[in-house]
């Protein structure tokens, strides 16, 4: 949008929840260097640890997203809230790609506020938003060279191989997280992190060999799949999401 409408007054946002990887803040930094400009955080007013208790200790799933209910939506509802209500009307760029079509965008409430797909409208695929961003210079945020989505640091949305790097990057996130679902599990929490094992669990040395001798034959089988292209060697990188099936993601989160 800086590039191609430089004539739009655009305010950038993110929703920040409190429980974010280092390296998201670290890219935000180096955007805010190409934007020109600030980008603004909006921040819940109460936090993670204030809604795990009002959820009874329950850990978010993908059956109960009470996290992006929250964390993400309620602050970005709050901060529209007084320009709608003084008549403004409000335009809401969400980038999610052409060939996600398994993600949704934000479903408005409001008639003055309008959210458009510009990428997915124009035919932007996954390759062309690597293309966009070599071209700014920005590149890929540096998670992902363990990680293939964003989000909280502890997001349920992960693949076992996710949480396996998160151990090894960022060791406490992870205390923290086996800490989170043990207190859920005493409290009756019927959801645990990663499905049908805990954290516990799923660190154990043999399980961890496990995981990533999985991922491997996963690669293998979809590099055997799909055709080289020389325009672009190894300048795209493995989707989780072609590996593991489509996840939907939560709705204000990315990739």
């Amino acid at each position: 949008m800086r590039q191609h409408h430089p004539e739009l007054e655009i305010e950038y946002f993110f929703t920040d929840t409190g429980k974010e990887l280092p390296e998201v803040y670290e890219y935000l930094g180096r955007l805010e260097g190409f934007l020109g400009q600030p980008i603004r955080r909006l921040n819940p007013d109460r936090d993670f640890d204030f809604w795990l208790k009002q959820y009874n200790d329950f850990l978010p799933s993908p059956q109960t997203r009470w996290c992006t209910r929250q964390l993400k939506l309620r602050p970005f509802e709050h901060w529209l809230r007084p320009m709608l209500a003084e008549g403004a009307t409000i335009y809401s760029y969400v980038a999610i790609r052409s060939d996600e079509e398994y993600r949704e965008g934000y479903a408005s409430k409001h008639d003055r506020l309008i959210v458009k797909l510009p990428f997915k409208q124009a035919g932007v695929d996954k390759a062309g938003v690597l293309d966009i961003l070599e071209g700014a210079g920005l590149g890929l945020p540096k998670y992902y060279s363990w990680r293939s989505r964003s989000g909280c640091t502890f997001c349920f949305f992960q693949q076992k191989i996710e949480w396996v790097r998160l151990k090894e990057q960022h060791p406490e996130a992870f205390e923290e997280a086996k800490t989170y679902e043990k207190d859920a599990v005493e409290h009756g929490s019927p959801f645990t992190w990663s499905q049908g094992e805990s954290l516990e669990e799923l660190e154990r040395p043999q399980r961890v060999a496990q995981i990533r001798a999985d991922h491997e034959q996963r690669i293998a089988r979809l590099r055997s799949k799909v055709q080289a292209n020389p325009l672009r060697a190894d300048s795209e990188p493995i989707d989780i999401d072609d590996l593991y099936g489509k996840t939907k993601m939560c709705l204000a989160c990315h990739k």
